[in-house]
């Protein structure tokens, strides 16, 4: 709980009414409600969050990158909205004396075999608009990053990072003088009548005229509630880091990042190091029998069925089953994981490495067995359903919210 938030505690049997409602108090929650308070100054606003304060789950498990996005189909709502949300985050940053540090970040080629993926992300970024970026040969790459094992290299100047808890920690104070959190609150049921729509929480019930879910890891789940006709089903993936221990940390200079293979939308093992001091090593990604479950033997039986019985998985599943396994492997074998990073870095060691944190990723899946790639924004009557917006959404989130609330008006309009 953040004590400068107004809360408000609701007995079960009161129905406060609002202009606006969001569901979820993650940095997309919170950056729309940034975006609402200063659009509609005029307008009562509620942020719905089943837990007892903010960024709880994606975002406070978040690895700090400010991504520069040159990883993103040219075109793509992600590719613009993260080069342009890079600038904003990075401005906000500084204009709120918030950490933060543009280290530049290395992606490396460990074999002739990757490079022509190299050159394609060099294309991705140059018709992206990702400022500076480059190619770099072995001996310029091993200047920047001396104990990298490299062939080629990109260099992406702009990357940086920072703390989005802290961020959050900020938007929510400035939300806060003209929005009311409430925390504890579930949502459970959804009922649309007379222009409003009802939310049925743990915490009460509450009255919109517009609601917004930023759910998160259970977007699709308050979606139907809703009942949207989706394509999809959030699937969640953990993603498990090591630290590198304070002796071995030298061997990073800023972040470095392996060629990614293009049929995940995952960026594969990498080194970033953190705002408050210290490296990661990771993550992998591994399908999460539990939304929120940040162990290896998390289990929710409700979630698992929920993944079990989507036909799109067992698509997914049957194309990439061997990559799936290689990944559990990684997951329980430290020593299987130490020698996916040395392929980036050979001097590192088994002893070099101690379990570090892990976070979920929502990543959305069509009935197809197809990863969604692109943000996911579904309507129904009242309501905006912001379906999948994994990472760079950290670092979009400005533009993200800013973005809904364009869709939220154009929405509203068109039912006056």
């Amino acid at each position: 709980m953040i004590p400068m938030l107004r809360t408000e505690l609701v007995r079960e049997v009161s129905i406060r009414d609002y202009d606006f409602a969001i569901i979820g108090a993650g940095i997309v929650g919170l950056a729309t409600a940034l975006e609402l308070v200063r659009s509609h100054p005029s307008s009562s606003l509620v942020v719905l969050e089943k837990e007892d304060g903010i960024a709880a789950h994606q975002t406070g498990h978040n690895s700090g990158v400010i991504h520069s996005g040159i990883y993103y189909k040219p075109g793509s709502e992600k590719a613009r909205m993260c080069v342009q949300g890079a600038a904003e985050m990075v401005k906000f940053c500084r204009e709120n004396n918030l950490p933060h540090d543009i280290c530049g970040k290395l992606i490396v080629a460990t074999s002739e075999a990757e490079i022509p993926g190299l050159e394609e992300l060099l294309r991705r970024g140059i018709a992206n608009g990702v400022p500076g970026v480059r190619m770099v040969g072995p001996e310029e790459l091993r200047r920047i990053e001396p104990h990298a094992a490299g062939v080629q290299g990109i260099l992406v100047p702009g990357t940086g990072i920072t703390d989005y808890r802290a961020v959050c920690q900020k938007i929510a104070e400035i939300v806060g003088e003209r929005a009311t959190f409430q925390f504890g609150a579930q949502v459970t049921r959804l009922a649309r009548k007379d222009g409003k729509t009802t939310i049925a929480t743990s915490a009460g019930e509450f009255r919109a005229g517009y609601v917004v879910n930023c759910a998160g890891l259970q977007s699709d789940l308050v979606s139907r509630m809703a009942g949207a006709d989706l394509n999809l089903r959030i699937v969640p993936f953990r993603g498990e880091y090591y630290e590198i221990t304070a002796e071995k940390q030298y061997l990073v200079r800023g972040l470095i990042y392996p060629v990614p293979d293009p049929r995940f939308p995952f960026l594969g093992v990498h080194f970033t190091r953190k705002i408050h001091g210290g490296v990661e090593a990771g993550p992998n990604a591994v399908l999460a029998f539990k939304r929120e479950g940040y162990g290896r033997t998390s289990f929710s039986l409700r979630d698992a069925l929920s993944v079990a019985t989507f036909g799109g998985f067992w698509v997914m599943a049957a194309k990439m089953w061997k990559s799936a396994a290689g990944e559990y492997y990684r997951s329980w074998n430290k020593r299987a994981f130490t020698r996916a990073l040395q392929k980036l870095l050979p001097e590192l060691s088994i002893r070099d490495i101690k379990p570090g944190g892990a976070g979920v990723r929502a990543q959305a899946l069509d009935h197809h067995g197809h990863l969604v790639d692109d943000f996911r924004f579904v309507n129904t009557e009242g309501m905006l359903h912001v379906c999948n917006v994994p990472s760079p959404a950290a670092t979009a989130s400005l533009v993200i919210g800013r973005e809904i609330m364009r869709r939220v008006e154009l929405d509203a309009s068109a039912h006056v």
